[in-house]
């Protein structure tokens, strides 16, 4: 899922849409263009992204044998990648190298709060679910209030529940499915936000989230100056595989950790006298 562009800047995003239909030779066609033409491309996908792609995509840039494309999964719900591959595209706007910019994905996660409203539990697998509340996801009306991310939080919906929110300054997105979101546009509330938007439900959601009954959530930042300070304040380094500039300990790129030692200094020689 794509969203609008949140401001001027923000670069538009590029779907690579039915991968799993097109003929392999197609696909790779596309994806090397693709790659030709912005020098570096940032695939980002949730986990519940369908097997069929997710192998695609693993074999097309194989075939390529290219370490300019990324491939990136977050244990983020579908709403909260959808933020997250627009705050990416704020910052690709910016004077950020593209291993600073993909490897930027890692750092934002710790800073998207990602739920939804749920008219069962029965199926969550995402978050840890008690006996109570699957019990109570057969009683007619029960609904759950359910954050994934950054820390997993359940609750029933009743007028005085809440869930822990950020203790910085958000705006609040909702992606509405098969419940009114009366109760999750009142979180904005409790929370603080700078404001609310809404959005059309990820086509993911509901396999994400086990039911379709639901109201997905997303605080995030939308400031694209407070993006760049986050990312810019982060120390650089080189990866010693590809030589590319990242932040964090692994290229989002080529996938090298860091070295498994670090070699010791070069000793000057002494000078000897001939003897």
């Amino acid at each position: 899922m794509a969203l609008p562009a949140q401001d001027e800047r923000t670069m538009p995003a590029v779907v690579l849409d039915g991968l799993d239909r097109k003929p392999l030779d197609q696909a790779l066609t596309e994806l090397n263009a693709l790659t030709e033409q912005y020098g570096h491309v940032v695939v980002v996908c949730s986990q519940a992204t369908p097997e069929p792609i997710v192998r695609r995509l693993y074999t097309l840039r194989s075939l390529l044998e290219s370490d300019r494309i990324a491939l990136f999964r977050p244990e983020l719900p579908p709403l909260g990648i959808a933020v997250l591959a627009r705050q990416l595209r704020q910052l690709a706007s910016c004077d950020l190298g593209p291993g600073v910019l993909a490897s930027a994905g890692r750092l934002l996660t710790h800073y998207i709060h990602a739920g939804a409203v749920l008219g069962s539990v029965a199926r969550l697998d995402r978050v840890p679910v008690g006996l109570k509340a699957h019990a109570r996801s057969w009683v007619p009306g029960s609904q759950f209030a359910v954050l994934a991310h950054p820390e997993p939080q359940l609750v029933k919906v009743t007028p005085d529940a809440t869930l822990k929110g950020p203790d910085f300054s958000t705006w609040l997105l909702l992606a509405k499915g098969q419940l009114p979101g009366d109760w999750a546009a009142g979180l904005g509330t409790r929370w603080g936000v700078h404001g609310l938007r809404e959005t059309a439900l990820p086509a993911e959601s509901a396999v994400w989230w086990g039911t379709g009954r639901m109201v997905e959530f997303c605080g995030y930042l939308a400031d694209l100056s407070v993006l760049y300070h986050l990312v810019t304040s982060v120390r650089q380094t080189s990866c010693h595989w590809c030589g590319i500039d990242v932040i964090g300990d692994r290229c989002v790129f080529c996938s090298a950790g860091p070295p498994a030692y670090e070699p010791p200094a070069p000793r000057a020689l002494e000078a000897r006298t001939p003897a």
